[in-house]
């Protein structure tokens, strides 16, 4: 803060204060059966645990650890559930970083299939005899089954149109799942000019004010680093020009960093705005259950449905994506072999029973 790094000693001290926080959380919902948020759930806690309020310093190193649990969720402390805010289930291992990025992966899965570009689908019509898919250009696609995989920005927007409509039950589903924003403006520099650490934290005297920044360089050898605003901050950035937006990360660099250099590149991601996404990920939003995400999943006729928002495991993952979408295909294709007497002309073409168990262990970030 201000040019001054906080003491470590002090930053391991708050994050002990922040477990006992979560920690007593558990007991107040146990007391408490209606839900509410985590942030009034850490109120409430405060109010009956006083040794455990912060001032000073450590108030505002408080206020960063709040806001590395929003960007975990992609959203605010004041909208996840006190309730269900635990449900994930965390993989062993530490996190990885995909330093070439996802297509390494996605150019492995896709290796072998009709993958067609650039069709905005717009409606999805089903029947007796299967599916059929039109995209904003007027083409059609017949199938007998079909695998929704869409964002759940996109999902809640209701921008593709399904006919009949789709039950009540699943589209409350839907709605009632919270869907966050976490973006990412990376700063491309000459050369490094920060300290050789995983993340470089910005505290201040609320989480909306808190940042960090992911330094790629520790993992890529680039002269990286990487801003990543969540929730109302997200949103809030996200009315900015790129320029401006890229403008107020250097600002937030250089209030830890007074001497820091000027980038000379920057790329500034939009989640919250892309119509291809229109929101980052899921999370547990206050009064809602945490079984929507397995009544998200379920098949509607010859529709299967798979992405992190259908994980009840792995909200908000890659993993939970990837795992959903393994069990989406296995699931259709042990419904066609009940319909039809002749299984010889089924090929096991995704993955063994027991391999469904044990997803891709990668990061949500």
């Amino acid at each position: 803060m201000d040019g001054n790094q906080v003491p470590q000693a002090l930053v391991t001290e708050v994050g002990e204060v922040f477990e006992s926080l979560l920690e007593e959380t558990k007991k107040l919902r146990e007391e408490h059966p209606d839900d509410m948020s985590v942030m009034k759930a850490f109120t409430l806690v405060l109010e009956r645990r006083p040794d455990l309020r912060q001032e000073g310093m450590a108030f505002k190193v408080l206020q960063w650890y709040i806001c590395r649990m929003e960007g975990w969720f992609a959203a605010d402390a004041d909208s996840i559930s006190v309730q269900s805010w635990d449900e994930e289930e965390l993989l062993q291992g530490g996190h990885g970083l995909m330093v070439k990025g996802y297509k390494p992966v996605l150019s492995s899965l896709a290796e072998g299939l009709d993958i067609r570009l650039n069709h905005r689908i717009t409606k999805i019509s089903r029947g007796l005899h299967g599916v059929r898919m039109s995209t904003d250009d007027g083409k059609v696609f017949d199938a007998d089954a079909c695998v929704v995989a869409l964002p759940l920005g996109v999902l809640q927007a209701n921008v593709v149109r399904f006919e009949p409509k789709l039950p009540e039950w699943k589209e409350a589903a839907i709605s009632d799942l919270g869907v966050g924003n976490e973006n990412k403006i990376a700063l491309f520099f000459e050369e490094v000019c920060w300290p050789n650490v995983e993340f470089l934290g910005v505290v201040a005297s609320t989480s909306y004010g808190c940042s960090y920044f992911l330094n790629l360089h520790k993992a890529t050898g680039h002269p990286v680093l990487v801003y990543m605003p969540a929730g109302r901050l997200a949103n809030d950035i996200e009315q900015l020009s790129n320029v401006a937006a890229a403008n107020f990360a250097i600002r937030q660099l250089k209030r830890i960093l007074p001497n820091a250099a000027e980038p000379i590149n920057y790329l500034v991601s939009r989640w919250g705005t892309d119509p291809n996404s229109l929101g980052c990920y899921s999370y547990d939003a206050v009064g809602k259950p945490h079984d929507l995400y397995e009544r998200l999943r379920a098949p509607v006729d010859s529709l299967f449905w798979a992405g992190e928002a259908t994980s009840e495991r792995f909200p908000g993952t890659v993993h939970g994506a990837f795992h959903t979408g393994v069990m989406a295909g296995s699931e259709c294709l042990k419904r066609f072999a009940e319909r039809c007497r002749d299984l010889e002309m089924f090929q096991p073409v995704m993955a063994k029973e027991d391999e469904l168990t044990t997803p891709l262990l990668i990061s949500r970030m």
